[in-house]
């Protein structure tokens, strides 16, 4: 994938909820920790970390939405860990939908 995308500005995008249901989900620094690895090892560049730690159940997270906003107005791609640590509500997931596959890269085992 990574050689068919046009823009090459990757946003890296790791978040935790504080939600007591997401305490399987790997902790932010070993998320970080994986998605770092995969883009040296798929020779991916990345532009930013966002780190966001807030529940992806509800629309408004604003590190996500800034990111989501400079993509739409400038383009970009997400590097995230697993498509669900992008989005856990409709609008959200609508929203990195149309994004997807040009725009978006997940390292899930």
């Amino acid at each position: 994938m990574k050689n068919n995308i046009e823009n090459k500005k990757f946003f890296l995008y790791a978040r935790k909820s504080t939600d007591v249901e997401d305490k399987q989900v790997l902790s932010i620094d070993a998320q970080l920790t994986e998605l770092r690895e995969y883009a040296v090892r798929e020779n991916i560049e990345i532009s930013a970390e966002i780190v966001e730690k807030q529940s992806a159940k509800v629309p408004g997270r604003p590190l996500f939405n800034k990111m989501m906003k400079e993509i739409e107005t400038f383009g970009g791609n997400i590097l995230a860990w697993n498509p669900d640590r992008l989005a856990r509500n409709s609008v959200d997931g609508g929203r990195t939908d149309y994004l997807s596959p040009r725009h978006r890269e997940t390292c899930e085992h």
